[in-house]
């Protein structure tokens, strides 16, 4: 096995209660061979009916962290569109906090305008980012300015972690005078931050700024294709890559008598590729937490051990 794997769940809040998200975080609070928890960033529901329940994710996250103890936590990823970069800082330090330094920082560039032959359109029918950006009146931007934007993002939010003074900031899209972050993260130097992203560009500011790097792809030729992009980022601002942590999220329905052998046989494939950070999307169906570990978890880690 390439290194130590570690797993996290996922809990969409795309029409679940606070109660049952609650008790699924606690449960998995409760097992060791889960390390982290994961909530997802979206104001209203994707797909289907648009007036169900979908819980904002950084306030919702503030109170998991004080229900849980042990978890590591976070969102995978956070839009950078729907707060400003200033806004987020605090509140993520404020959830380290509250974490007493459990935080994990997901951030992503979020949604933007697309065409309609993108995969994303292709799989929702529109572009799934109108109906949230219309709803809230967030303007919707280029591919290619969502993601400099998103570099100037990260910039900035660690300045706001790691500055003891006020500081100004003149960049392409923001302008800050005195900008500060009191109290700071409890985490020193800072969160790890978790980017989100495939192309490109959003890998030069992996290279640049995460600790780990979520890859939202198909498995595992693809991936190792973007690896590579990524590894020449790094090379190209003298990093080395094998400090990045790659990551990987799936989607497991629980009530499919085929996903367990889907997801056991996927799984294994990203491990054999250098994905050692892991995410399971679950949808339950009423099982416990348990399931996962029984019919996922442990097969899989028994076997990549084994080869």
């Amino acid at each position: 096995m390439r290194g130590t794997v570690s797993f996290g769940i996922k809990t969409s809040q795309m029409g679940n209660s606070y109660q049952e998200i609650l008790t699924i975080w606690r449960e998995a609070d409760r097992l060791p061979v889960f390390e982290h928890a994961w909530l997802w960033d979206h104001l209203v529901p994707l797909r289907g009916d648009v007036t169900a329940d979908a819980l904002e994710a950084w306030t919702l996250l503030a109170a998991l962290a004080a229900q849980t103890e042990r978890l590591r936590l976070g969102v995978i990823v956070t839009s950078n569109r729907l707060r400003s970069p200033t806004l987020l800082a605090k509140m993520a330090a404020t959830v380290d906090v509250i974490a007493c330094g459990r935080l994990d920082f997901g951030i992503g560039a979020g949604g933007s305008r697309l065409a309609a032959e993108s995969p994303a359109v292709r799989a929702f029918g529109v572009n799934p980012a109108e109906r949230e950006f219309e709803a809230y009146g967030v303007p919707l931007v280029s591919p290619g300015q969502a993601v400099r934007d998103l570099a100037e993002s990260c910039v900035i939010i660690r300045r706001m972690w790691t500055e003891a003074d006020p500081f100004d900031h003149d960049g392409p899209a923001i302008r800050l005078r005195g900008a500060v972050c009191a109290p700071k993260p409890v985490q020193k130097p800072r969160p790890p931050i978790l980017i989100g992203g495939s192309g490109d560009e959003v890998l030069r500011i992996v290279a640049e700024h995460a600790d780990i790097w979520n890859y939202p792809g198909p498995p595992s030729e693809d991936f190792r294709r973007r690896d590579d992009v990524l590894r020449s980022h790094c090379a190209a601002i003298g990093r080395d890559p094998d400090e990045i942590t790659r990551s990987m999220q799936t989607v497991i329905r629980c009530d499919d008598p085929a996903a367990p052998a889907a997801a056991r046989v996927l799984l294994l494939e990203m491990i054999d590729a250098g994905v050692t950070h892991i995410v399971l999307g679950a949808v339950l169906g009423g099982r416990p937490v348990s399931w996962l570990v029984e019919h996922i978890i442990d097969p899989v880690l028994a076997e990549a051990k084994a080869g």
